[in-house]
């Protein structure tokens, strides 16, 4: 695998290596050595999947609290999606800085979310799978969330939204939840 850490530390763009011939390629997509020896923790507690019926669709931007914090590893298995998170580390230098990364099915990249981070992603086409492995086991008493829409953050959806669950949609903006969020997300 190739690692390659974004200007948010600790939040990784993770390449598969390929191995081609005839039939096609080889990769692997995940090894917790590999892991480890770039600071990753390799830990998959859960693996999820989201299919999106419609492009536009938008979820996010959630995270957990600690002790529950996740990391995630992030891959669109089907179409693409245009993947962000923000960083939620108060004690960092990125503090509520986010990037965004398109990820496709055919371009097997996928991107290592950090624990206290807030992560959402918007489909880029119609029926679009990700999948998603992740460190803790969801922990609705810790769970969280920004709005998505949140000038503050500076968000850019490429495409209208077409469809965002009424829980995403009630997301607090920044403003109102700020000092529970640095409270709660400090080291």
């Amino acid at each position: 695998m190739i690692f390659t850490e974004t200007r948010l530390k600790g939040a990784f763009i993770v390449d598969v290596e390929r191995r081609e011939d005839e039939r096609g390629f080889f990769a692997r997509a995940f090894c917790q050595r590999e892991f480890a020896e770039h600071g990753l923790k390799p830990v998959i507690a859960q693996a999820n999947v989201a299919f999106n019926k419609r492009k536009g669709t938008l979820r996010g931007m959630h995270f957990q609290y600690p002790p529950h914090a996740e990391t995630k590893l992030v891959r669109a298995t089907r179409g693409a999606i245009l993947d962000v998170i923000v960083d939620l580390r108060p004690e960092s230098a990125t503090f509520l800085q986010h990037i965004a990364l398109e990820l496709s099915a055919d371009g097997h990249r996928a991107l290592y979310v950090p624990e206290r981070f807030a992560h959402g992603y918007q489909a880029l086409e119609d029926a679009t799978e990700t999948s998603y492995q992740v460190g803790e086991s969801y922990a609705p008493g810790s769970e969280g969330g920004l709005s998505p829409f949140d000038p503050r953050l500076g968000l850019k959806w490429p495409l209208p939204v077409t469809v965002i669950s009424p829980k995403d949609s009630a997301w607090k903006h920044l403003a109102e939840v700020e000092r529970e969020v640095r409270q709660r997300m400090r080291a």
